[in-house]
């Protein structure tokens, strides 16, 4: 499977607690991040490895191979490096559908999530 995609950046919180939010994103009613658009989905689980490893299944209901994988990586107490990749299956979306789809997981992950831990 292609990877089309991927991002990396800090997060605040420990890896245990962005291992949470990714695999139980509805967790905290208050603190609503994984907000998805009409044609979107909520994603399953496809494979988690605590605290270091998720992959949800699909967002997207028009490309239902896609998977996103997260590594999470840091210390037990400290922040966290969190790195998100797009992978499809064959065929390749074009250059300006695989933008809007890593847009899209930036804005949830990097905008929405880390937003919920107060940055």
């Amino acid at each position: 499977m292609p990877e089309i995609a991927s991002r990396r950046r800090t997060q605040p919180p420990p890896p245990r607690i962005v291992y949470e939010a990714l695999t139980n994103p509805d967790r905290d009613p208050v603190r609503p991040w994984l907000i998805l658009h009409t044609d979107e989905q909520p994603p399953t689980i496809a494979e988690a490895v605590e605290p270091n490893l998720v992959v949800w299944t699909s967002i997207w209901l028009w490309r239902p191979d896609a998977r996103i994988r997260f590594d999470i990586t840091g210390p037990p107490r400290g922040g966290t490096t969190l790195s998100w990749t797009l992978i499809v299956d064959e065929p390749v979306p074009d250059g300006e559908t695989t933008v809007r789809m890593r847009k899209r997981v930036n804005e949830l992950i990097n905008a929405n999530l880390r937003f919920t831990f107060g940055q």
